[in-house]
């Protein structure tokens, strides 16, 4: 289907292909805008210490699909090495919100998105919730794609289809109303955090079942102690 209006790329001419970032050449200055944007609050819902931030390594990461489960994350440029902060130890939570105060940051994270994705001839991006329906719906509409929310159960009215799937606490579910993706459509997920790669998986899987073709997923903050799950 590619971008709305459009079988292919921008101006007709031939679709990129999804490629693994290089491992070389210079960080772009505004990797560390929003690595500085972004607050780790230690212990956060329970009571901790006062806000650290940058208490802990940023990677501004894509996770390549070219087979499921996800096998590869990296850098969204040419940088191949994360944005470092001061290295804490303690349980941390990334919060964006003091990202979104910043409208200029805001717009670089998500202009480092658009600028992977246009031309990609993306159909749709599909925003995992809640803070993936953040980044999504910006990214969709730069590129020219719709957007479709990737939900937790009962949150969707009509007909849906479902992805159970298994975290280190529990398990949990994604729906996606049905109809939303067109078999072949050309897809992109994004969510703001990957750790283990758990719920991309189940994203991944739940537009497979619509025979949707998953090109990449896209987060903004990628936790370096973690490693994604190979296929």
């Amino acid at each position: 289907m590619g971008e709305q209006g459009t079988s292919g790329s921008e101006g007709g001419g031939k679709v990129a292909e999804a490629q693994a970032p290089a491992k070389k050449g210079a960080a772009d200055p505004r990797l560390q805008g929003i690595s500085d944007a972004i607050r780790v609050v230690p212990h956060f819902p329970k009571p901790g210490p006062s806000v650290h931030p940058r208490a802990k390594p940023l990677l501004l990461g894509v996770v390549l699909t070219n087979h499921n489960p996800p096998v590869f994350l990296s850098d969204v440029l040419s940088s191949g090495r994360p944005v470092v902060g001061a290295a804490r130890a303690g349980i941390m939570f990334n919060d964006i919100t003091a990202l979104l105060l910043r409208p200029g940051v805001f717009k670089d994270a998500v202009d480092l998105f658009v600028e992977r994705y246009r031309g990609m001839g993306i159909a749709a991006v599909a925003g995992i919730e809640a803070r993936g329906f953040i980044f999504g719906p910006a990214i969709a509409l730069a590129i020219g794609a719709k957007f479709i929310p990737l939900r937790k159960p009962g949150k969707l009215p009509g007909a849906v289809i479902s992805e159970n799937y298994t975290l280190e606490y529990g398990t949990d579910c994604l729906e996606m109303h049905v109809g939303a993706v067109e078999p072949g459509d050309r897809v992109v997920v994004v969510d703001d955090l990957v750790a283990t790669g758990g719920t991309l998986s189940a994203a991944i899987k739940l537009l497979e079942h619509a025979a949707a073709d998953v090109v990449e997923c896209a987060c903004l903050i990628g936790l370096p102690k973690f490693k994604v799950r190979k296929g």
